[in-house]
């Protein structure tokens, strides 16, 4: 069948099981736009790249499968490439299709003229431009292998807008095939015969393909072997936090207890993460030139083991297909580790028992409301900045998939990845808690929710400013404010200028009765956003403006 090329496309996307994708319209790819008039697919229309690119990041960390976002060639590429690089960092499945110029108008800087291999190619796992219609079974297929195979991230396909429109016979290709298990029973022996003998063991948890049921893996393997566990950044949702095993989170603003003990363990099991600068403070809880202790490495991507760390053991598979089989091992002797994990778990728990901060609003009271009222499937989304570290330490994340956040540490990710979530999950209450700065670079996709019927509640902390810079700021030059103080619109005012609900509240004890408006909100369809008027004084759950200038004296 004769088919031009976007309709060939979006054939082939609905091939590869996609039913939803994210775009900002550009004439580069009228042929899609054309060829998704009368497919299965919907098109969320989004109101900038940037968000565009996050909200088919959250869509692929929340559903496990790959997502996909079309932009324009030149401007709109170069927006989405935010979203990029998040699915880099945080090793999501995700594919951007970039409309190009027309080939014969190439290297004459063409009006929005863009190299997509040169500008995506040290950020993307491939990016590749499309020459011919009747390749473009082959490229999507390639695509959706590359984004998944191994450690996931994103590719980049450009679509010269003339190959689109072009017509061609072109079979489609069917779907990736599913990747059977291949971990062994030696490779289990491997990882267990070290483990066992530790008296000391910490099981550092992150990385991509988790799901439900690695989670309950992953508390009956650490239950029948006594061990603690933790999670790497922004990924809380590998465990419920409520488990005894269950001791924290190696992050930004970690407990310096959880810290001493991954410098205290005398074995380490690192499942899917890449057992970073962040997990490890710089590398100087743990130094990879010289760690001192037995370090066994799972990761789906046999080129990441040993390229920092050099393993013990290393098991180049995804984790929850390792922690799979770890589960169904009975433990042999070993020594008794119970005062070692539930001194650990004691850590954690003093560490969330919430300490006061200055001003009206108190953060950590209303994080830990949050905590303690949400639904256990809730989703909770957030951007970067010192608003996060609230929800890092008090907040415990239930099941998988709840926390979607950038491990990049990327402004603006929360409120595209709560609009995200409202309209893959809708039954699912999602709330994104956003900075002042952090959301003012995407709340204007407040007219995405609407328009595709999402209802996410977004709960602006503002404070007057970049909080996190600002710390650094006093703490370097005291007093010397430059640059990171912000001018804030009437919050809730723009929020009902969109048909959402919206309120201020301004005292602690306000908020729970605010939240439930917001919820009516929500029952009704309608987003909801919710101001905390916070102190500046309050730069973090440790740090006062105060405190940082006396320091500095």
């Amino acid at each position: 069948m004769t088919r031009h090329g976007g309709r060939i496309l979006v054939d082939q996307l609905s091939q590869q099981g996609i039913t939803r994708v994210f775009s900002v319209p550009g004439e580069s790819f009228l042929a899609v736009l054309d060829g998704l008039h009368d497919s299965n697919i919907a098109n969320i229309v989004c109101r900038h790249e940037g968000g565009a690119a996050m909200m088919a990041e959250a869509t692929a960390k929340l559903t496990g499968r790959v997502g996909v976002a079309f932009v324009t060639r030149g401007p709109g590429a170069t927006n989405a490439a935010s979203g990029i690089h998040v699915a880099r960092q945080d090793s999501t499945p995700l594919i951007l299709f970039v409309g190009q110029i027309p080939r014969a108008h190439r290297d004459r800087e063409a009006f929005q003229e863009i190299d997509c291999r040169a500008v995506f190619g040290g950020m993307a796992k491939w990016a590749a431009e499309v020459e011919r219609a009747e390749r473009l079974p082959e490229y999507v297929s390639r695509a959706f292998h590359v984004a998944q195979s191994g450690r996931p991230g994103p590719v980049v396909l450009a679509l010269p807008e003339d190959v689109l429109a072009a017509h061609a016979n072109a079979p489609d290709l069917p779907p990736v095939a599913p990747r059977p298990a291949t971990v062994s029973g030696a490779e289990v022996d491997a990882l267990l015969a070290p483990l066992e003998r530790a008296e000391r063991p910490l099981v550092v948890v992150g990385g991509p393909h988790w799901s439900t049921g690695a989670a309950r893996n992953l508390a009956a393997f650490a239950e029948a072997f006594d061990l603690p566990v933790a999670v790497s950044f922004r990924r809380q949702d590998r465990m419920d936090n409520r488990h005894p095993h269950y001791v924290g989170d190696l992050g930004v603003g970690m407990n310096p207890a959880l810290g001493r003990r991954l410098s205290d363990s005398d074995c380490v099991l690192a499942l899917g993460t890449r057992l970073g600068d962040t997990a490890t403070a710089g590398y100087s809880l743990l130094d990879p030139a010289a760690p001192g202790r037995p370090i066994l490495h799972v990761h789906p991507d046999p080129d990441e083991v040993g390229r920092v760390w050099r393993p013990d053991v290393a098991v180049a598979a995804p984790a929850p297909e390792v922690v799979a089989a770890l589960a169904t091992r009975a433990p042999g002797p070993h020594p008794d580790r119970t005062a070692w994990r539930e001194s650990a778990r004691a850590d954690y728990e003093a560490w969330t028992t919430p300490a006061e901060t200055p001003g009206a609003v108190k953060m950590e009271a209303v994080i830990r409301w949050l905590s303690d009222n949400l639904p256990d499937d809730a989703v909770m989304t957030n951007g970067a900045g010192n608003f996060a570290a609230f929800i890092h330490r008090y907040f415990r994340a239930r099941s998988f998939p709840g926390q979607l956040a950038p491990t990049s540490g990327s402004m603006g990710y929360g409120v595209p990845a709560a609009v995200a979530a409202a309209i893959a999950a809708p039954g699912r209450v999602v709330v994104c808690v956003a900075g002042d700065g952090d959301a003012q670079m995407t709340l204007n996709e407040l007219s995405t929710a609407r328009q595709h019927g999402a209802a996410p509640i977004i709960m602006v902390a503002n404070n007057g400013q970049y909080g996190t810079i600002r710390m650094h700021q006093e703490r370097s030059y005291p007093g010397r404010v430059s640059g990171t103080g912000l001018f804030n619109p009437d919050y809730p005012a723009l929020a009902r200028a969109h048909g959402a609900h919206g309120e201020l509240v301004e005292r602690t004890d306000a908020f729970a009765a605010a939240f439930a408006r917001a919820m009516d909100a929500r029952a009704e369809g309608r987003p909801a956003l919710i101001e905390l008027r916070l102190d500046p004084e309050a730069l973090s759950p440790a740090t006062t403006l105060s405190g940082l200038r006396g320091a500095g004296a």
